[in-house]
């Protein structure tokens, strides 16, 4: 009998000529927006937000839907209230639990009112109320700030869901630095919440080591979205001054949380399943291969799904493949929301 291996993956999700020629004009002009500029880093971060806020970036304006509302919680310090963006399912059908959004911008950009349309797909997927972070963002406030205001805001939703929203905190997700922050969120829980358990966590583009060092990243050549010079900007604005060994701590890069030890019999918990998703022209390609396998090796359910040619953050965009990454999401909450 041959030897089985351990560990299998589907080599055509990695193949050049498995790229669409929808996924090569996409990224044509994903090139060409991300070349064009400015960055913000040029214009500063506030200047950019407000440019982004008027459409006057290479990056098309946010849409606010009138089925969203803003709401807040109090934060750990006395007087600040850290914002919430909230989507309830648009059939009016009382809610089967609350979804935790944290969203994407390098923790530089974005604000949690700009993913209404992301918000939508999971509150009517799995009839959730849906709640996006407002988190403070770098460099005014860098970090902890930001995994602080995510801590805040999971225990509240915790010990407060179901008198606030009738229904109790079940499914977690974020994108690209969303990610890493709803990582870090989960541990958190499974250390200050250990008796709550997540029927699942969704993770786009997730960036899990901000030391910048796995190698997937020096082999990026095209500006798709990102590149090793904006990664760097974006990790230094939110990191100011750390150390290469300061940025391994498990409390800034998740890949390196010791998931066995939380999974240990006397920790009384376990990691929630995981739906990870990327293109393999994203320079956190490796990211996602390396937190999902060790996700595996802790025990946890690890739902892995690549696509090929695909650049940072196509599952935001109205692509055949960014249709079949939110179906993917969708089926995937649909599942883990069943009795």
């Amino acid at each position: 009998m041959p030897i089985a291996s351990d560990l299998n993956i589907n080599a055509t999700r990695f193949q050049p000529e498995n790229v669409t020629e929808e996924t090569t004009k996409t990224n044509q002009r994903l090139e060409m927006a991300t070349r064009k500029g400015p960055q913000w880093y040029e214009v500063g971060a506030a200047r950019y937000r407000q440019m982004h806020e008027k459409g006057e970036t290479p990056y098309p304006a946010p849409v606010y839907l009138s089925g969203a509302r803003d709401s807040s919680i109090p934060s750990r310090e006395a007087g600040r209230e850290i914002p919430l963006r909230i989507y309830a399912p648009d059939n009016g059908l009382p809610s089967q639990g609350v979804f935790l959004h944290a969203h994407a911008g390098g923790f530089v950009l974005a604000s949690q009112k700009h993913y209404d349309q992301r918000l939508r797909s999971y509150a009517n997927a799995g009839q959730l109320t849906v709640a996006s972070i407002g988190y403070r963002l770098a460099p005014e406030d860098p970090y902890p700030a930001a995994p602080q205001d995510c801590f805040d805001v999971a225990e509240y939703f915790v010990d407060n869901a179901e008198r606030d929203y009738g229904a109790k905190l079940v499914f977690m997700g974020g994108e690209s630095a969303g990610a890493t922050l709803i990582a870090l969120t989960t541990f958190h829980l499974m250390r200050t919440r250990p008796s709550h358990h997540l029927k699942g966590l969704i993770l786009p583009s997730g960036f899990y080591d901000l030391t910048l060092n796995l190698t997937h990243l020096s082999s990026v050549t095209r500006p798709l979205v990102l590149s090793p010079e904006i990664m760097k900007q974006h990790v230094d604005a939110y990191l100011p001054n750390m150390s290469f060994e300061d940025k391994r701590n498990p409390s800034v890069s998740p890949l390196y949380e010791d998931m066995q030890a939380s999974v240990a019999p006397e920790a009384r918990t376990k990691l929630p399943p995981a739906l990870f998703l990327c293109g393999t022209l994203d320079p956190l390609l490796q990211d996602t291969l390396m937190m999902s396998t060790r996700w595996l090796m802790a025990g946890g359910e690890s739902v892995v799904k690549i696509w090929p040619g695909e650049a940072h953050m196509f599952s935001l965009l109205p692509t055949r493949s960014g249709n079949e990454a939110l179906a993917t999401m969708q089926q995937f909450l649909q599942e883990k929301m069943k009795p």
